[in-house]
C-alpha cells in the first residue's frame, strides 16, 4: 500500500503542484461544494493510480484542487465504502494521500439519521466522538497504538462554532456511531445505539478519522442530518431521501465549511 500511496502522491503532485494543507472530504449529496472551489484542478478517481472508485449516487468521485474563500484546498467530492465491497484500507487509502500531499488539517462531512430526537433534517453536528461497530479497523495488523481521546480535534470544534455564530447558523455537536451498512438500521438497533450513547448513525467516515490520527492529521467531523433514524416517525428511509435533503441544506453547508477554511487561513497567518 505504502508504494501504491506514492504513486498516487506523485501522480497528483504532477497535476497539482505545490502542497495544500487542508483537506476536505464531501460525502453523500454534499460534493456540490467543490463547484465553489476557484482555479480549479479537477481529476477523476479513476485517473489516479490506484485510486478507489464509487459507484454510489450522490458520489461525484474526482479530486478538486483549488482555492475556497481564497485558501488553498484539496477537496474530494465523493468517497468509497466498506459496504460496496473495498476492504478498510482500500477505503482509507485516499486519507493516507491526503498526508501524502501534506494535509495537516482535515474537514471530513457526511450524511447521517439522526438518533438524538432533539435533531432534524437538515441539520449540522459537529462531531464530538465516536464509537465503532463496523467491526474492523484500518490499523489492523500494523501494531500502532494510536490514542484516540481527541480524535475529533477540540480546538477545531471551537473554530468550526465560532464560524457558525458569526454567520448565524446553529451547530451541535454529538457521537458518531458508525455500521457497515449497506442496510439501514431496525427500530430495535436504533434503540440500542440511544442506550450505548449515539446521537448519530452512518456507514462511513470513522476508518478515515482513524487514520487521520494514526498519519498526525488534525480533523472535523461534520455531519448533515438528512432523516430521522428508523423507528422515530415510522417513515421507511431511501437513499433518496439522504440525497434530497443533503441538496436542501447545501448552501448552509456550504458557508460553515467557508467560514471555517476562512477562520483557518486566519490562524494560519497570525501563525506565521
Amino acid at each position: 500500500m505504502d508504494k501504491k500511496c506514492r504513486e498516487a502522491v506523485n501522480s497528483i503532485k504532477d497535476r497539482i503542484g505545490s502542497e495544500t494543507k487542508i483537506g476536505v472530504v464531501l460525502g453523500s449529496g454534499l460534493g456540490g461544494l467543490a463547484d465553489h472551489f476557484e482555479d480549479t484542478v479537477r481529476i477523476k478517481y479513476e485517473d489516479i493510480p490506484h485510486f478507489p472508485v464509487s459507484a454510489v449516487v450522490g458520489h461525484k468521485g474526482e479530486l478538486v484542487a483549488g482555492r475556497f474563500s481564497g485558501v488553498p484546498v484539496l477537496g474530494f467530492s465523493g468517497r468509497v465504502h466498506y459496504y460496496e465491497g473495498y476492504t478498510i484500507q482500500e477505503v482509507c487509502f485516499p486519507v493516507k494521500v491526503m498526508g501524502g500531499l501534506g494535509v495537516e488539517k482535515l474537514i471530513i462531512t457526511n450524511a447521517a439519521g439522526a438518533i438524538n430526537e432533539t435533531y432534524s433534517p437538515g441539520d449540522i453536528i459537529a462531531i464530538s466522538d465516536h464509537i465503532n461497530l463496523m467491526g474492523d479497523n484500518p490499523l489492523r495488523g500494523t501494531m500502532n497504538f494510536i490514542d484516540m481521546t481527541t480524535a475529533y480535534d477540540p480546538d477545531l470544534r471551537a473554530l468550526a462554532h465560532e464560524a457558525a455564530d458569526q454567520l448565524g447558523l446553529e451547530l451541535k455537536e454529538g457521537v458518531y456511531l458508525v455500521l457497515s451498512g449497506p442496510s439501514f438500521e431496525t427500530p430495535a438497533e436504533i434503540r440500542m445505539m440511544r442506550k450505548l450513547g449515539a446521537d448519530m448513525v452512518g456507514m462511513s467516515t470513522i476508518p478515515e478519522v482513524i487514520m487521520a490520527n494514526s498519519l498526525k492529521i488534525r480533523v472535523l467531523g461534520l455531519s448533515m442530518m438528512t432523516n430521522m433514524a428508523a423507528g422515530i416517525t415510522g417513515e421507511p428511509l431511501t437513499p433518496e431521501e439522504v440525497i434530497e435533503t443533503a441538496d436542501k441544506a447545501a448552501e448552509r453547508f456550504k458557508r460553515l465549511v467557508g467560514g471555517i477554511i476562512g477562520r483557518l487561513a486566519q490562524s494560519a497567518k497570525r501563525k506565521a
